[in-house]
């Protein structure tokens, strides 16, 4: 699980975002600068795979839909206290947001994110975020753990509180909300153990 940085006299700022090396992921938290090591490969496919899954019909409107704009690693800035949060994917209806900032930085609540655990993430995507996604209205969330091959859906129920609406695992096709309008199959995300780095090597 990640950790706080050094204690410092001040709540971290987006400056101090900017300045943690490349090699590692950053989110402010309650003033808070937590630092993660960049996740390994079955974290990294799951979300390639994901995001051109979805992408296409939603995003694109290609087989689908469309009305989405899907965005990876979105910088989420929707807390007053200097909160930034950035999900592993996330989905705007493109009735609410026709267009991506320029300043690549969120300040509209998403309508769907997605978060993929690691061991060294699940508890804080669990026990810090989730809360934080809760409490500024964020409808749907998806938990996907590539190690377990399952996939977790909670939408916002009465007083911003998580309702569990779909858990599954396995090698199997799903209609998951709110995309449910295109089954996805759910194997396709999963890393074979030939395929390079084993899902072991996940940090």
């Amino acid at each position: 699980m990640g950790q706080p940085a050094e204690k410092r006299p001040r709540p971290a700022t987006t400056a101090d975002l900017a300045a943690v090396p490349e090699h590692l992921v950053a989110e402010i938290v309650d003033g808070e600068l937590y630092t993660f090591a960049r996740p390994g490969t079955a974290h990294t496919v799951v979300a390639s795979r994901l995001g051109m899954d979805l992408g296409g019909p939603f995003d694109r409107g290609r087989g689908g839909p469309g009305g989405w704009n899907i965005i990876d690693e979105p910088q989420l800035h929707l807390w007053s206290d200097g909160t930034v949060l950035i999900p592993d994917l996330a989905g705007w209806r493109r009735e609410r947001m026709p267009r991506p900032p320029r300043t690549g930085k969120f300040t509209l609540v998403p309508d769907w994110i997605c978060e993929i655990l690691s061991p060294s993430t699940a508890t804080h995507d669990r026990i810090r975020k989730m809360p934080l996604y809760a409490a500024v209205g964020v409808t749907w969330v998806w938990l996907i753990d590539p190690l377990a091959g399952s996939l977790e859906v909670y939408h916002l129920g009465p007083g911003g509180r998580w309702v569990t609406e779909l858990l599954v695992s396995g090698n199997i096709t799903v209609s998951a909300p709110p995309f449910d309008a295109v089954p996805q199959d759910l194997g396709a995300l999963w890393v074979e153990e030939d395929e390079g780095e084993t899902p072991d090597d996940e940090g």
